[in-house]
């Protein structure tokens, strides 16, 4: 299926469905386009494996778990 093919397929589509299904279309495509994955390739971070200390491994991992449990009522 071609790029033009696609989009006339999709076209037909969307003239069949109501008003309320077509602006549902419409919301879906505009979060694609907003929606952008940012990052590397995980085969790019494998030299950094290792390279952090058990000890602060420990720390940041005991730091999560009290920050985590915590509930700040007043938050809303």
């Amino acid at each position: 299926m071609t790029n033009s093919s696609l989009k006339k397929e999709i076209l037909k589509k969307l003239d069949t469905l109501p008003f309320e299904e077509q602006r549902k279309v419409l919301d879906f495509t505009r979060h694609l386009t907003m929606v952008r994955t940012v990052g590397v390739h995980g085969q790019e971070l494998l030299p950094f494996a290792g390279t952090i200390e058990k000890t602060d491994l420990e720390l940041m991992q005991q730091t999560i778990k009290k920050g985590c449990v915590r509930v700040d009522l007043n938050e809303w």
